[in-house]
């Protein structure tokens, strides 16, 4: 006999127990670490920069991470089911570019704005169809990716910016509540979208399924090849809206925007608490990465310190949440 039922009841909630507390530690590191950086981020920067804390610069903080933010949500959907997808450095400048092409060609504005989406969706499909039928690796799939629409962005446009032919196109960056352009409010939508959808959606749950573990899922059920191409296009698609957000911001179509995206938002999804392994993550820690990385830029700007120096701190950051990443880990095994 293996024991008693009540022996039995007591071993499950001994082990509900100490899941709870693997998860606890787990939690309080993470907010521990993430939230003391970021506490001492804006402490730092309210000494030595004397406009940091003013309502100008929060606002000026809100619309430069919305961008970024944007491509960081389409990088947690890949990240979360085991992916991840380099693209984006590529897609973000061939929307960007032919957004104002679209529009100058005399297609309505909301049309044009769909076909950049469309566009970035294409070329997600693209991604995800290669990784689960070529058995190409992502990062193979999409740095390749990301060298062809690249070289795209700059051949329809010969290497030269486009500028729009009428102000209309530039409804996104349209002020409307203290100084904030619309695309600010469509982050937030596109935010509140994507968390109901890993929160919610039966799709969501199966992201993180495969994720954690791809066979089991296959042997769930789960038709893993499809939820994997899925992810590389909503990758895509915020890449693609990213593009037209910045069209409209710069008023102009360049093929030089995005080169550090896939950086940016891998560091963002990471320092939100996701995991490179999948299975982990979410759109909340995406957005206090978005934003911690986003104060960090604006910090140093408004201390006038070189570009370059900026993608230094930027790649330190990076590193600094995989190392909070691995120490997650080894709590989780309870090693400590």
């Amino acid at each position: 006999m293996k024991g008693t039922p009540s022996d039995v009841v007591q071993a499950n909630n001994a082990a509900s127990m100490r899941s709870r507390a693997r998860l606890l530690r787990q939690v309080g590191v993470e907010a521990l670490g993430i939230g003391t950086f970021y506490i001492l981020i804006i402490l730092y920067f309210s000494l030595v920069a004397p406009h940091f804390l003013s309502t100008t610069n929060a606002t000026n903080i809100l619309s430069s991470t919305a961008i970024i933010g944007t491509v960081s949500l389409g990088q947690t959907f890949a990240i979360v089911a085991g992916g991840f997808d380099l693209s984006v450095s590529g897609v973000i400048p061939l929307a960007c570019v032919a957004y104002p092409i679209l529009t100058n060609a005399g297609i309505p504005y909301p049309v044009a704005m769909m076909l950049c989406i469309l566009l970035g969706v294409s070329i997600g499909l693209a991604n995800g169809i290669i990784v689960t039928r070529v058995r190409i690796s992502p990062l193979i799939t999409t740095l390749g990716m990301a060298s062809i629409t690249t070289g795209l962005a700059f051949s329809i446009c010969n290497g030269l910016p486009v500028s729009f032919d009428a102000d209309s196109p530039s409804v996104l960056d349209n002020q409307i509540v203290q100084g904030l352009p619309i695309y600010v409010f469509v982050f937030g939508i596109v935010c509140v979208l994507a968390f109901l959808f890993l929160r919610y959606a039966v799709v969501g749950r199966m992201v993180y399924s495969v994720g954690g573990s791809r066979e089991a899922s296959r042997l769930a059920g789960i038709r893993v090849d499809a939820v994997t191409v899925l992810v590389y296009a909503l990758s895509g698609a915020m890449a693609g809206l990213a593009g037209l957000m910045i069209a409209s911001e710069l008023l102009v179509g360049s093929p030089n925007v995005g080169a550090s995206a896939s950086l940016q938002s891998i560091a963002a999804v990471i320092l939100g608490g996701a995991s490179l392994s999948g299975g982990k993550g979410g759109i909340p820690g995406t957005i206090i990465g978005v934003f911690l990385l986003g104060t960090l830029v604006n910090g140093m700007a408004l201390m006038q310190v070189p570009s370059f120096y900026q993608s230094i701190a930027t790649g330190a950051a990076l590193l600094l949440a995989v190392g909070f990443g691995q120490l997650r880990q080894v709590l989780g095994r309870g090693s400590i």
